[in-house]
């Protein structure tokens, strides 16, 4: 963050009109943000861990919800980007998540990876249960791109390879191949490099893809 969106923010959070959540998947892709946001910086929040999980709606394909939960481990840390936004966008951020739950994080579970005093209230959301587990729901490619994009861009390549080891459910969830034509509403455009480093980080976890329906 600049100086200049600093001092906007603390000027904001001392009227008690700032929010932050903690992105760890779209949200991470500062290119899928759809509000005028304050500024956000790389973060790990520790305790919490990544997994792939049904959507609550049922479909003809179920799609993936990429979510967290509490992890066993209070130590466990989950990288990811801690976003500053205007309160008055708090609603649509929900509108956004609707299938999320929107959880509060103590600041002392919140690691920032620069110099930055804040004092706001810090949300990540945590999906919903699927109504019946075991509905074949698959990861929309599209999707995941946005996801592993942010993570190349915000901590570089070992970070998309680190994001597909320490997902849980990656080696039984396979990847819907909609890359050509999204199905994802906030997609985004890999450049070729992108996309081979990418495809190969997936390729070497051994996962399995499936033809859109």
């Amino acid at each position: 963050m600049s100086p200049e969106q600093i001092d906007n923010l603390h000027r904001a959070a001392a009227d008690g009109a700032v929010f932050a959540y903690f992105g760890y998947g779209s949200l991470v892709n500062r290119d899928t943000h759809r509000t005028a946001i304050f500024g956000a910086v790389r973060a790990s929040v520790r305790g919490w861990r990544r997994h792939w999980q049904g959507r609550p709606e049922h479909t003809d394909d179920p799609i993936s919800l990429l979510s967290v939960r509490a992890e066993n481990d209070p130590e466990h840390v989950l990288p990811g980007l801690l976003v500053f936004d205007r309160l008055e966008n708090l609603p649509a951020l929900d509108e956004r998540e609707f299938n999320y739950h929107r959880r509060v994080v103590g600041m002392d579970r919140i690691t920032v990876a620069t110099d930055i005093a804040f004092d706001v209230p810090v949300y990540i959301y945590e999906g919903k249960r699927e109504i019946a587990a075991g509905t074949g729901h698959a990861i929309l490619q599209s999707y995941l791109d946005a996801v592993l994009q942010g993570y190349l861009f915000e901590y570089g390549a070992d970070a998309v390879k680190d994001f597909i080891a320490d997902t849980h459910a990656f080696d039984d969830t396979p990847i819907i191949r909609d890359r050509d034509i999204p199905r994802y509403m906030r997609s985004v455009t890999l450049s070729e490099e992108q996309r081979a480093l990418i495809d190969d980080a997936l390729a070497a976890h051994g996962v399995k893809y499936r033809e859109p329906a």
